[in-house]
């Protein structure tokens, strides 16, 4: 689908990921042979319509220049701030300075570096879907199980209703010049961003949730590695989906 939009993926690589207790950012382990990131840029960067890359990184970041990238497509580096919004932002602020960049055309694809289980067609789905629009969209999966509510003794405080409750994914995409102003008005009225959908809706969008798929699972913790690559294997054997490892 040609939607008229020049769409870049971002990523907010800067983190240290304490809950990982590894000695190197969780970006960084080894996932079937390759650290994470270059699973997460590679799958971004076999979509079609995604022209190139932003990544953001920690200043003197020493693992960053052993990364390998399996795409000829530009991949540009910007420096990562102390929240991940900072991180976007200072992406934002590079990809403008680009001399292809066009404000009335420019979007931006941003993905979490550790989540290398997305689907190449759940990414298309989403261009397809919010490229274009008022609003933009995130990828998102419906919540299926029982919520609870905790008191400050962590005890069951109320069952909450799940109705029309989504768990919030990524990539999400949005107008480049939107999302750098939603994020600019969200620090500076001191609000928590959580995430990029949560700076439009701040600043009055209401982006699409576009559903994904329950595999693009985020890389925290240990166990989530071992995860990962089974669902990456899958990923790979799926007949007639172009994905690959």
């Amino acid at each position: 689908m040609n939607n008229g939009c020049d769409i870049w993926a971002v990523v907010p690589a800067a983190g240290i990921g304490k809950r990982m207790q590894s000695d190197k950012p969780k970006q960084y382990l080894k996932l079937i042979d390759r650290a994470v990131i270059e699973h997460t840029i590679d799958r971004l960067l076999s979509v079609d319509q995604v022209k190139g890359i932003v990544v953001s990184i920690q200043p003197g970041d020493p693992y960053w220049p052993d990364i390998r990238i399996e795409s000829d497509k530009p991949v540009l580096v910007a420096a990562g701030g102390e929240e991940r919004c900072h991180s976007v932002m200072s992406a934002l602020d590079v990809l403008s300075k680009q001399p292809a960049y066009t404000p009335e055309t420019a979007w931006a694809l941003v993905h979490d570096a550790v989540r290398p289980c997305v689907s190449a067609n759940d990414i298309q789905n989403l261009i397809d879907t919010a490229a274009g629009t008022e609003s933009g969209g995130l990828l998102a999966v419906p919540v299926r199980d029982t919520m609870k509510r905790q008191d400050d003794d962590q005890r069951v405080k109320q069952t909450v209703d799940r109705t029309g409750l989504w768990h919030a994914l990524t990539p999400q995409l949005f107008a480049c010049d939107q999302l750098s102003r939603a994020l600019e008005s969200a620090l500076a009225d001191g609000f928590l961003v959580t995430d990029e959908s949560s700076a439009m809706e701040h600043a009055g969008h209401r982006p699409r949730l576009v559903q994904g798929r329950e595999d693009n699972i985020k890389i925290t913790r240990p166990a989530d590695l071992r995860l990962a690559e089974l669902y990456l294997k899958s990923l790979s054997e799926e007949p007639g989906t172009g994905e690959c490892v």
